[in-house]
């Protein structure tokens, strides 16, 4: 959800009591991050027919590893661009008519008797095609954030509830809880093993996207990931990107914070989108653990950096999307290692959860 108001203060209740804010956010964490372990599944001795919605570049990279997956079949695509569509369809085998556009495609992707949906769309999309999906019975795989706004999270964890009743998969696609050193850091973590967490500080910094001036309509903006630019479409840069050290940041707590205070700014040249690229925001939970988060996302050579530090009692940890994701205690050093390539392995990594085996095409989730 995006907290930034004009002055760039940052607050925890505007629309919502803080809470109503965090029983929402409470419930769409639950759907996101909570560690599942139910299986699901088809028909054992067949394919799972799967429709991808949403066709850039990602779209694109995670067609292509459903398609050599071997547990499915791609049987239909939508994409709001036409032209997209019908390349996407001739790439995966996906025959013209059943190539969906405009932004009602999804809806003909769902009734063509896919039986899993993969949603890459700009996060605008998400709570609309969630709850469609959910709905229909499909299972889900959807890329973060799941929402740009709290009702749209409410609507996604909503959308999570109903697809568990019926025994449907619902992942969100963070990368970073894939990563065995990650793992294995925030285990120990857990157990104590350098005592209680004191301070957490988290920080994402990139090199921005393309803003380029608005156009009649919102068509120029759904290309690229200049979407990211915009609140509405994208939820903005602390929604979409700094998304991946908060949640981190979170799953090294085991927690939700209770309130947040901060600030932000927009500082690239000649923005057009009205996302704030600077953050400086300070949570605290219940037990008075505080977190820090601090990003920037601008051309200014930086460069990306993703993670969360934990300092203990008794040592500190380190998670991370790329580099050193290690344990650190007081004496000696403990597990972990440096992380590489996780934005192509991330999503593979989670394929246990769609086994093949001897049930192959069986849809499973795993802890």
């Amino acid at each position: 959800m995006n907290l930034s108001t004009p002055s760039g203060k940052i607050r925890a209740k505007q629309a919502l009591s803080r809470r109503g804010f965090m029983e929402s956010a409470a419930s769409a964490a639950t759907v996101a991050l909570l560690s599942p372990r139910t299986a699901l599944g088809t028909n054992a001795n067949s394919s799972i027919k799967a429709g991808i919605i949403g066709l850039g570049g990602r779209g694109r990279m995670i067609a292509s590893m459903v398609r050599d997956h071997g547990g499915f079949q791609i049987t239909a695509v939508a994409e709001y661009f036409q032209e997209l569509a019908e390349g996407a369809g001739a790439q995966f085998d996906v025959p013209k008519e059943q190539c969906y556009s405009g932004l009602s495609g999804y809806q003909g992707l769902m009734a063509s008797g896919v039986e899993a949906v993969f949603l890459e769309t700009p996060p605008y999309c998400f709570p609309e095609h969630a709850m469609a999906a959910a709905e229909a019975g499909l299972h889900v795989f959807m890329a973060k954030p799941v929402a740009c706004d709290v009702p749209g999270c409410t609507r996604i964890a909503e959308a999570g509830a109903r697809a568990g009743a019926k025994e449907r998969v619902f992942l969100v696609d963070f990368q970073t809880r894939t990563d065995p050193f990650n793992i294995e850091v925030i285990r120990q973590l857990h157990e104590g093993a350098i005592g209680p967490a004191a301070l957490l500080t988290a920080i994402y910094t990139d090199e921005g996207f393309a803003d380029p001036p608005r156009t009649e309509n919102a068509e120029s903006r759904l290309r690229n990931l200049v979407w990211v630019n915009d609140d509405d479409l994208g939820g903005g840069y602390l929604v979409n990107a700094g998304i991946h050290a908060l949640d981190v940041a979170l799953w090294m707590a085991d927690a939700l914070p209770v309130s947040a205070t901060g600030g932000s700014r927009r500082t690239r040249k000649d923005p057009h989108g009205d996302s704030h690229d600077i953050y400086s925001l300070t949570y605290e939970f219940a037990d008075g653990l505080l977190l820090n988060h601090r990003g920037e996302h601008l051309p200014n050579r930086h460069g990306f950096t993703c993670g969360c530090t934990a300092f203990c009692r008794d040592g500190y940890a380190e998670a991370a999307y790329e580099g050193e994701a290690r344990l650190h205690p007081k004496e000696g050093e403990g597990p972990g290692g440096t992380i590489h390539g996780l934005y192509e392995q991330g999503a593979p990594a989670i394929s246990p959860r769609f086994t093949t085996g001897s049930g192959k095409g069986a849809m499973t989730t795993a802890p």
